[in-house]
């Protein structure tokens, strides 16, 4: 009775074994091996990294996890990652069996662990960076990786390379990235991204970060690509769908700027957001409207939401959006929202959400999105993106 049983797990750890020496194997064959992590600008970074590194005459292949993750082979076209069923870090060991198929002289990729104890699982087991980036520490996935900040920046530091390269544009946790680099012989290169001009950024087709770009050149110098080689190739590159992008909608009369930071769903990267597009001090005639995508199953980052429309961005109008919106709202009227300044459009779709947010407008405003980018938060940007006269 248990000799089949016993037969079975004897053939899979065989198996187990086997498939383990073929990726040890293929991650040989790639002597470049970059692993991106961080809270924010992971998905921008890894392609601006892979951008460089092509440019200077580097095979490379990359993959992100971002909004929709992609695969880039070394030719620079994009393929979308299949997967059955949900995501599962195993997938990146069929990411880097692609790279040596194709001859790839380096690999940098996304991480896709969240979790404290899958971060060490991805870097030693699955990648075994030569070079690691952190881009930055911020509170978000707390209720996973926290509770604290300080717990979250612990946790990133578990990709961090053995005896290898890293480089960080962090600031405020940065010891705690040095402590773990000494511990593991890897040396740390900080980042400043004052590095990076504004002239510098004029030319991305998107709203693009200093720190990011600063992030990716310092990488490329390190591995050999000229600065201004990679800058260019990197001004040309296809940006994350997740991206900062801006959408100009004109409806009669009305002007509206409606600006994607979806994907920026922690407080800090949304005040840096708010603080940049200048919408701090009020524009005469310019109505400043947040609109924030909710999730159900994201409840701490909804206390956020409501911590930022309640106390924190000077918004003309908050409209709510998704799931949950009542309990961000009472949290923000609680705050000190007025409830005149709050419109509650929970469980509709992002049509009549867009048309919504329209009628608010009077004749011109600027519309932040801002919360989650899953889901509803797509076919928003969508709405206005089929709509705009232009985009940036």
């Amino acid at each position: 009775m248990i000799i089949v049983p016993l037969a079975l797990v004897l053939a899979l750890a065989a198996y187990g074994t086997l498939e383990a020496r073929r990726h040890a194997r293929n991650l040989r064959r790639i002597p470049i091996r970059v692993h991106v992590n961080g809270t924010r600008g992971k998905s921008s970074v890894t392609r601006l990294i892979a951008a460089g590194l092509r440019a200077g005459g580097i095979r490379t292949f990359a993959k992100t996890t971002g909004t929709m993750a992609r695969m880039i082979d070394v030719d620079g076209s994009e393929v979308d990652v299949y997967r059955v069923g949900s995501p599962n870090i195993i997938e990146q060991t069929r990411i880097v069996r692609r790279a040596v198929e194709q001859g790839a002289q380096a690999l940098v990729i996304e991480c896709m662990a969240v979790t404290p104890d899958l971060q060490p699982v991805t870097e030693q087991r699955l990648i075994r960076s030569t070079v690691g980036v952190i881009t930055n520490v911020r509170a978000d996935h707390l209720d996973v990786m926290g509770p604290t900040v300080h717990d979250a920046a612990l946790a990133l530091a578990q990709t961090l390379p053995v005896r290898g390269h890293a480089f960080t544009a962090e600031r405020i946790l940065l010891s705690v990235l040095e402590d773990q680099c000494c511990r593991r012989g890897t040396e740390l290169h900080p980042v400043d991204e004052r590095t990076v001009s504004e002239a510098d950024l004029q030319s991305f087709s998107y709203v693009e970060h200093a720190e990011n770009v600063a992030l990716a050149l310092a990488a490329c110098a390190h591995l050999g690509v000229d600065r201004s080689v990679a800058l260019e190739a990197m001004k040309r590159v296809t940006p994350d769908p997740g991206v900062l992008r801006r959408y100009a909608v004109e409806i009669g009369s009305k002007l509206v700027e409606f600006v994607n930071a979806f994907a920026a769903n922690d407080p800090d990267s949304t005040r840096m957001i708010w603080s940049r597009l200048g919408l701090d001090r009020a524009e005469p005639g310019v109505r400043r409207i947040v609109l924030a995508n909710c999730r159900g199953d994201r409840i701490q980052r909804s206390g956020q939401i409501a911590e930022l429309v309640g106390r924190e961005l000077a918004a003309d109008r908050v409209v709510l959006a998704g799931e949950g919106t009542h309990l961000v709202a009472q949290r923000a009227l609680a705050l000190g929202l007025e409830p005149g300044r709050l419109t509650d459009l929970g469980g509709l779709g992002a049509e009549q959400v867009f048309e919504r947010v329209l009628g608010l407008v009077e004749h011109r405003a600027v519309v932040v999105g801002i919360g989650n980018i899953v889901g509803l938060g797509q076919e928003i940007v969508l709405h206005f993106k089929n709509r705009a006269v232009s985009d940036g």
